[in-house]
């Protein structure tokens, strides 16, 4: 009896979409840091800067608040290595981005639409809550920790009263978040509906 065997050679390092996303937030987040006038101008999103640079409604995905401001680089990013981990395992790293990208820009559209007089959108967290809103069709019981909540808390509770937790907080574009959960629901919905083996 005969078998094929296949293998790939070592390629050396490798980000991985994930890491490589990370990276790229970062340094843009340094960069936002020195030049916040620049970067902000530039890459942010809201109707006048969508009508004169359309490449805001993706680049302002890269975006985040400068320095003194961390907690909203490092809660993203934090959110985004262990939600986008676990849901490319699930879906593969190229549905993962399809998600990801696609919840990001349906978030943005939301926000020119729903908030047309605000003044700025920036931040991953309408492509994050797409990968969460993803996560929470697949696998809801699931149990995360959440700060500075002691105790694990089942996914669908964490990301649904996150969602509107952070809806109240003053200067947040509620509807990226909003845009981005609906595209990942949706995106969980056909995943689940493919592919039954992913569940219990």
């Amino acid at each position: 009896m005969a078998y094929r065997v296949s293998y790939r050679r070592a390629t050396g390092f490798s980000l991985g979409p994930i890491g490589f996303l990370i990276v790229v937030n970062l340094l843009l987040w340094l960069a936002t840091s020195i030049r916040p006038d620049l970067f902000l101008n530039l890459f942010g999103l809201s109707w006048r800067s969508f009508l004169a640079q359309p490449w805001t409604i993706v680049t302002s995905m890269f975006i985040h608040a400068p320095l003194p401001s961390i907690g909203h680089i490092l809660a993203n990013m934090l959110t985004l290595y262990f939600f986008g981990s676990y849901l490319a395992r699930l879906v593969g790293e190229r549905n993962f981005l399809i998600v990801y990208f696609l919840g990001g820009l349906l978030g943005n559209i939301f926000f020119l639409l729903m908030a047309p007089h605000s003044y700025l959108a920036i931040g991953a967290s309408g492509a994050i809550f797409a990968v969460a809103g993803a996560l929470t069709v697949l696998r809801p019981k699931s149990t995360v920790f959440i700060f500075p909540i002691p105790v694990p808390v089942p996914l669908w509770i964490a990301v649904i009263g996150g969602f509107l937790l952070l809806s109240f907080f003053p200067g947040v574009a509620w509807q990226a978040h909003f845009g981005g959960l609906v595209l990942g629901l949706m995106a969980g919905y056909i995943f689940r509906r493919r592919r039954h083996r992913l569940f219990f």
